[in-house]
Order: C-alpha cells, then sequence, then structure tokens
C-alpha cells in the first residue's frame, strides 16, 4: 500500500480505504498516486517537514552518549553527493543497520507520513469517504478521535446503512439524544445496534426459559396469529383465545382498531369485536366446512368445503359476492384487494375479478389436491400432494416454473419478492428463487428434521421451521446451514409435536402439545430482545 499526505485540494474518488495506526490511509494498489493534487509547497528536507508538522528536531535525538567523532564531515560528504547517490549510499547503510535500529528510523521517519485526512476535508466530503465504509468499520472509525465519532454519527449516513440492511423505519426512535454539548445521538445507528444483537440472540444468545401459555386443555392448535404483544390461538375445543406475550395471561379485549376473523367446521365464520372481545357478526351462507380466510383491510374471503367462495364486508357482515366454479372443496386462498386466488381438492388453481365474480384463469398443471398458495400480485405459487410446486403468471395464466425436488405434500411456503421458502412432509425445507425457477438450497443433513415439517417463516437472514418430530430449527438464508434448535420438546419422537410457529423481529411462539397425551397442549413464547442484563 501506498501512506500518502492529503492537501485540501484533494480530488479523488475512494473505491476502498483501510487504516493503519489511528490517523493513516493506505489505498489499494491500483489507486495510483498521481491521480492526487501534491502540496503546494514541498519541504526541502525531512528535517524541514518535521519543522513544518510542528517537531523539534531535538525530539529525534539519541541522548545515549555523546555524538562520534567525523559525525558533521559525513554529513557534509552526503550532503554533497547527488541524489541518486544518497540513494546508493542509503541503501548500503540500511543493509548495514541492526534490527533496532531500522525500528528506531522507522519510528522518527512513518509519523511525518500520517495525516488525519478525514478531519482535513470538508464534512461533506468527510460523510461522503465514510458511506464507503461498512458498518463494523463505521463504529471502529469512531473510536479514533472525538471528530470522527460526531462524523460517525450523522444520522443520514447510518439510515442509509440501516436501508441497505433492510432495517424498517419502525425500529427507530425519531427523537435525536443529546449525550453531551454538540453531540447527538442517531437513532438510526441505534436500530441497527439493536437489529444487529437481536440477530446474534437468534443464532447464538443463551435461550431463556420460554413463558408457557396454558388453556387449550389437551385439544390442538389449529391456528396461531402474532401481532406485537398479543398472540390469538384457535382450537379444536371450538375456543379462541388472546394472550399477552408480556404476561402470559389470557386477555378478554385486543389492540384498539383490530378485528379477530375465524372460520370452523360449524359451516359458519365470526367477527369478533376489538374492544370487548365479543362476537360482533355471524357471518352466515356456506354449506359446510370453511377451511380457508383471508383477510384484506376491510374485506374478507372465505373459501369453503362446499366448493365455493364468499367475499364478505367485515364491518356490516353482508356477502359481498359467490365465486363458484371449483368442483371440490377450496383449500387455500389469498387475496390482495383485487385479485382472488383459490386453491382446491379438484388440482386446480383459479384467479378470479371478485366484482365481476368470474374466473379470469383457471391454472391447470398440479395431478394432485393443492394444498397451500403465495400471491405476491404478480406471481401466484401453488403447493399440491403431487409433490410439485408451480409458479405461475397472473396476468397470462401460464405456468413459469416447476419447481420439483420435494418427496411428499408441500405443507406450506411463504414468499417474499424473488425468494420462496417451502417446507414439506419429505421433513425437508427448501429455498427457492422463483425467477430462475432455481433451488437455492436444501435444508437437510445432520441436524434436519426427522418428520413431516408443519410450519415455517423466513426473514432477510433466517429460517424458523418447526415440525412433527417436537423441535423448532433455525437455518441461514443464505446458506441453507443449519444454525440450532430453538425447541427440542422431550416428547419429541414419542407424540410430541410442534403444530404451528408465528414469529416477530423478537419472538418467537410456538404451539406444541400431542396427540397422544405425552406433551400438554400449550404456547411457548421466547423472546430475543434482551440484553445481557435482562439475561
Amino acid at each position: 500500500p501506498v501512506f500518502l499526505m492529503f492537501s485540501l485540494s484533494i480530488s479523488i474518488q475512494f473505491k476502498g480505504l483501510y487504516w493503519h495506526g489511528k490517523h493513516v490511509l493506505t489505498l489499494p494498489k491500483q489507486v495510483s498516486p498521481c491521480s492526487l493534487v501534491p502540496f503546494q509547497t514541498t519541504p526541502t528536507t525531512f528535517g524541514d517537514l518535521r519543522a513544518a508538522n510542528g517537531h523539534s528536531a531535538q525530539r529525534r535525538r539519541v541522548t545515549s552518549g555523546p555524538p562520534p567523532s567525523g559525525l558533521q564531515d559525513w554529513l557534509h560528504t552526503f550532503q554533497a553527493w547527488s541524489g541518486p547517490e544518497r540513494l546508493l549510499a542509503l541503501d548500503d547503510l540500511i543493509d548495514s543497520c541492526e534490527s533496532n535500529q531500522v525500528k528506531h528510523m522507522m519510528q522518527v521517519i512513518e509519523p511525518q507520513f500520517q495525516r488525519d485526512f478525514i478531519s482535513l476535508l470538508p464534512k461533506e466530503l468527510a460523510l461522503y469517504v465514510l458511506t464507503f465504509l461498512e458498518p463494523r468499520d463505521l463504529m471502529h472509525a469512531a473510536q479514533t478521535c472525538s471528530y470522527w465519532r460526531i462524523l460517525a454519527e450523522d444520522n443520514l449516513l447510518w439510515r442509509e446503512k440501516c436501508r441497505e440492511e433492510g432495517i424498517e423505519e419502525s425500529l427507530v426512535v425519531q427523537r435525536r439524544k443529546t449525550l453531551k454539548p454538540g453531540f447527538l445521538h442517531s437513532p438510526w445507528k441505534s436500530a441497527y445496534v439493536q437489529q444487529h444483537r437481536i440477530e446474534s440472540n437468534w443464532r447464538t444468545g443463551d435461550i431463556t426459559s420460554p413463558k408457557v401459555l396454558k388453556g387449550h386443555d389437551d385439544h390442538v392448535i389449529t391456528c396461531l396469529q402474532f401481532c406485537g404483544d398479543l398472540i390469538v390461538s384457535g382450537s379444536d375445543d371450538n375456543s379462541l383465545k388472546v394472550w399477552s406475550a408480556l404476561t402470559s395471561k389470557c386477555l378478554r379485549t385486543l389492540m384498539s382498531g383490530n378485528i379477530v376473523i375465524s372460520g370452523s367446521t360449524d359451516r359458519t365464520l365470526k367477527v369478533w369485536d376489538a374492544e370487548s372481545g365479543e362476537c360482533v357478526h355471524t357471518l352466515y351462507g356456506h354449506t359446510s366446512t370453511v377451511r380457508c380466510v383471508h383477510l384484506h383491510d376491510k374485506q374478507v374471503v372465505s373459501g369453503s368445503r362446499d366448493a365455493t367462495l364468499r367475499l364478505w364486508d367485515v364491518d356490516s357482515g353482508e356477502c359481498l359476492h359467490v365465486l363458484t366454479g371449483h368442483v371440490a372443496a377450496v383449500r387455500c386462498v389469498q387475496y390482495d384487494g383485487r385479485r382472488v386466488v383459490s386453491g382446491g381438492y379438484d388440482f386446480m388453481v383459479k384467479v378470479w375479478d371478485p366484482e365481476t365474480e368470474t374466473c379470469l384463469h383457471t391454472l391447470q398443471g398440479h395431478t394432485n389436491r393443492v394444498y397451500s398458495l403465495q400471491f405476491d400480485g404478480a406471481y401466484v405459487v401453488s403447493g399440491s400432494l403431487d409433490t410439485s410446486i408451480r409458479v405461475w403468471d397472473v396476468v397470462t395464466g401460464g405456468c413459469v416454473h416447476t419447481l420439483t425436488g420435494h418427496q411428499s405434500l408441500t405443507s406450506g411456503m411463504e414468499l417474499k419478492n424473488n425468494i420462496l421458502v417451502s417446507g414439506n412432509a419429505d421433513s425437508t425445507v427448501r429455498v427457492w428463487d422463483i425467477r430462475t425457477g432455481q433451488c437455492l438450497h436444501t435444508l437437510q443433513g445432520p441436524h434436519k428434521h426427522q418428520s413431516a415439517v408443519t410450519c415455517l417463516q423466513f426473514s432477510r437472514s433466517l429460517v424458523v421451521s418447526s415440525s412433527d418430530d417436537g423441535t423448532v430449527k433455525l437455518w441461514s438464508l443464505a446458506t441453507g446451514e443449519w444454525i440450532r434448535d430453538l425447541v427440542a420438546l422431550q416428547s419429541g419422537g414419542s407424540g410430541g409435536v410442534v403444530w404451528r410457529i408465528r414469529a416477530s423481529n423478537t419472538r418467537l411462539v410456538a404451539a406444541v402439545g400431542s396427540r397422544n397425551g405425552t406433551e400438554e397442549t400449550k404456547l411457548l413464547v421466547l423472546d430475543f430482545d434482551l440484553t445481557d442484563a435482562q439475561k
């Protein structure tokens, strides 16, 4: 690397920055020093340079004894030589020196060519240079000196770093804190540090004893939802319970402004009031079990074993539209406010315009029942008992890709942008790119699930999956590698199962139990937003 001195007239496009000590900039070899503007006045000798830097020449004197005889004559001779002759003499002199003598020369010379280039630049240019650093390097840079710390706390700088990492604004406390006069703490930096700490807790933090929520006796928990500090669980005991993730108590009320929609084997949907927890509407119309529902704003779509779909107004309880066309039970449904997509036991996937009650496309290709759907407005992804997953273009109705590799029923999927994660009864989880149709990872190996995958969820870097084997596993989305087990029931393998999981950025909720009485039905809540003090 090349050590460089900077003047205020510097002009360079930085492609990489590295530190030597605290105040030295070194650039990769491909960056030419010829592209820099030199100092306007160049000191003629090294002594002049030391004086210009405010260092007294006496500071480098060795005080171990008197100077050797003939030193001045030797210096006069050296000064009389030409530049090339001096270089030759220095080469021979260095070769003749012992290592401690060379070290002494370095200690004298090197500091004179070190510059705090950040402090020499205008603030705007200095911040632009810092944008090329990784967040971890920014935190190291903040420890260099007080001025660098002020620059490294720039809120707009950290906002861009958070955007690159996919950290949402909702995590940020908008008001900036003054730690001391003239120094403002960046809330975006706090958000980054918090997210880094939370992800570290997910990956490697100590797993504390989970909170245990009991109330469904020994019945099967059939559905689970999680929002903020509230958990909603539904069971085949015909009950719907709302819990506090903070106190582990069963509550009567929900957050103001929210509703709960439930579908049942009694052929009805129910709308529950947010304030009182009471049933506001019972929606009648289906003639068989309600198998699936999807809520969007103030409208909900339901699919039934009676082979129909219905669109309801949540506020009034009125049935707005009935969609007919399936010839067997409707098993899964998605609704984005404009289009309804449904999958059924008739092997069909259908795309509907609910306003006109017309079927726009019938997506044919599966050779067995369709159990799961994902829909992002552009693509439909369907999972079937025929072991395949199909990706469809919602506009043309054409099959874009057929994803093969699973050996059994795809029980659950999640789609974000172009990344699809699927869980299967073959005990594996797969990560796909729906744009290319390529399987990026198969989450298996020595630590794979030992039974059917029951539920999954993924974030920008992690995948969480649950199974009939009684475990909840954490995987790396980027590499497909197993990280660790978050839940492992002692009854796993002998009847204990994890039926459902739901995860937020900071919490995991797992619905566990058994079908043979070996594991008590309950919800387990794990919190990963804990500081070392709270642990």
